[in-house]
């Protein structure tokens, strides 16, 4: 599967997501400062070989906002937010502070959460640093292709 995200000039940009035999699909993605929410999901997927919203959409369901529910994408999305957030507040939480802080999100959304150590929350961090390195360098309008 390709995902093409594309660098909008307003208030969106705006991922292409591209799979063989089916038709392509269209996400806004609303800006946020840091690098887009799919692309966080991108390096967590990607990185742990978990399944969320991007593993499902390869596995043929449509990329829309609301999906069923699953515990293995749940737990995913709670990671996600976890990372985002440390993103906005300048990525220096540390190993112990991500993962105590899923706990409690996963704990609150009532989800499994994945099993992480220290190298799994620095190949994350890796990951969504070379993702956002990559996009700051990406003009308006230009777009960026990763597989997955």
């Amino acid at each position: 599967m390709k995902l093409i995200f594309t660098k909008g000039a307003a208030k969106h940009d705006t991922l292409e997501v591209l799979r063989p035999g089916m038709p392509a699909e269209r996400v806004q993605c609303p800006k946020q400062r840091i690098i887009p929410h799919d692309m966080v999901h991108y390096a967590v997927e990607h990185t742990l070989q978990a399944r969320g919203f991007l593993g499902r959409v390869k596995d043929g369901e449509r990329a829309v906002l609301a999906m069923a529910p699953d515990d293995e994408s749940a737990a995913v999305e709670r990671l996600v937010e976890v990372f985002q957030g440390d993103e906005w507040s300048g990525g220096g939480s540390s190993t112990a502070d991500i993962i105590d802080l899923y706990r409690v999100t996963c704990q609150a959304r009532s989800c499994t959460p994945l099993p992480l150590d220290g190298v799994a929350i620095a190949a994350v961090k890796s990951a969504i640093a070379d993702l956002t390195h990559r996009w700051q360098a990406t003009p308006i309008g230009g777009a960026m292709v990763l597989d997955l």
